[in-house]
């Protein structure tokens, strides 16, 4: 049983990120986490108003077996392929933290209360299978407060536009460069265009634009190391802050632009930043240095529960740490790139590993599943 100072005590730090008009999402589900009422616990106490799922939190969370036993039984018994079997248990997921969010989709007019499922990261280059899959995830989980997330690889930016036009609400993810990022929200913006033509209600649509943070810190920082300098070791740990911090310039300067007004009389809603892989790869940074830097105001930040966790325990949130850097932010870019780093070869490779990453992770998790059908009887083929 949980205390009113219980919760006061935790939440407090998490209240004023709220407060500064940051979301929280939990960047991680599963059936345990369900069934045993964390989820809801989470949203009571910890002021989590949305989810975000992938094929890695999936991997881990049904290849571990916990919760899954009858309905893997149940597949097996109905001899269905492996993929259905995942899709059947990851939907189911979806379904039910949509169901236990949907009083925050009620309460904030659908803005947040949002559980995201990611297309098949294989189909992460073929713009067409991409459309029929989100079609399809949102058809299956069945929730107006889900949100389908598609990769923003070159070949999926059509896609964004037309499954926004379609009417369904997306999360853009594994953004790590800022022309791509500015790319990301054209293609919104077209989508909302190509939904108004069809006469869809443009504020029944909602969307996120995960730009993702440790993993460039983690590769800038590496190749700062192997140049050694004090020059180098200095810029350690600020690259991912100026990215991010570049990216909301970006989204202010569209979100303001002529093109986006002429969609606001349709009451369209503005794509917001989402700060996505906040947890702190390098143990010597602060555990929560990706939360208290980059608080502005419309943003999400899906954090693993961990960095949650620390967040409400010891988050230092004191205000916009965001739209006052951006002079800085561009100097520490410049400042990588003179000592030989080139942005757009590390954002070209962080966004190809993150695909193969999660390429990885689905096989992983077909792999695992494959085997818990075949030892109940059924091959899955």
């Amino acid at each position: 049983m949980i205390t009113v100072t219980e919760v006061t005590a935790t939440a407090g730090a998490l209240k004023r990120l709220s407060d500064e008009g940051v979301s929280i999402w939990l960047d991680d589900l599963s059936r345990k986490r369900i069934e045993s009422g964390n989820l809801a616990e989470l949203v009571d106490t910890k002021n989590v108003v949305g989810v975000t799922t992938n094929p890695s939190i999936f991997q881990a969370a049904i290849g571990s077996g916990e919760g899954y036993e009858q309905q893997l039984a149940d597949l097996a018994v109905r001899k269905v392929t492996v993929e259905e079997a995942v899709r059947m248990m990851t939907t189911a997921d979806v379904r039910a933290a949509a169901d236990i969010l949907r009083p925050v989709y009620d309460a904030t007019g659908g803005r947040d209360g949002r559980v995201s499922i990611e297309v098949d990261p294989r189909l992460a280059h073929n713009t067409e299978a991409t459309i029929a899959e989100a079609k399809q995830l949102a058809w299956l989980v069945d929730r107006s407060n889900v949100m389908i997330k598609i990769p923003a690889t070159k070949a999926s930016l059509p896609a964004i536009t037309e499954v926004i036009g379609e009417g369904i609400s997306v999360n853009v993810t594994l953004i790590f460069s800022l022309e791509r990022y500015r790319e990301v929200m054209d293609a919104y913006l077209a989508g909302l265009e190509k939904a108004k033509a069809a006469g869809i209600d443009l504020a029944t649509i909602h969307s996120v634009a995960s730009f993702f943070v440790s993993r460039v810190d983690s590769e800038i920082d590496k190749r700062l190391t192997a140049i050694g300098t004090d020059e180098a070791l200095a810029l350690k740990g600020k690259a991912a802050l100026a990215n991010a911090r570049l990216a909301y310039e970006a989204y202010e300067e569209v979100f303001s632009g002529d093109r986006w007004t002429g969609l606001t009389s349709a009451e369209a809603n503005k794509q917001r930043p989402l700060w996505a892989s906040t947890g702190v790869k390098d143990p010597s940074y602060k555990d929560t240095l990706y939360v208290d830097e980059l608080v502005a105001p419309g943003t999400v930040n899906t954090m693993p529960e961990a960095t949650l966790n620390a967040t409400a325990d010891h988050g230092d949130i004191h205000g916009d740490t965001v739209t006052g850097g951006y002079a800085q932010a561009r100097a520490d870019l410049d400042a990588v790139e003179r000592l030989g780093i080139s942005y757009d070869v590390v954002v070209k490779q962080l966004e190809d590993e993150g695909v193969a990453k999660f390429e990885v992770a689905w096989q992983d998790l077909l792999d695992a599943v494959a085997k818990s059908l075949s030892s109940k009887g059924v091959d899955g083929e």
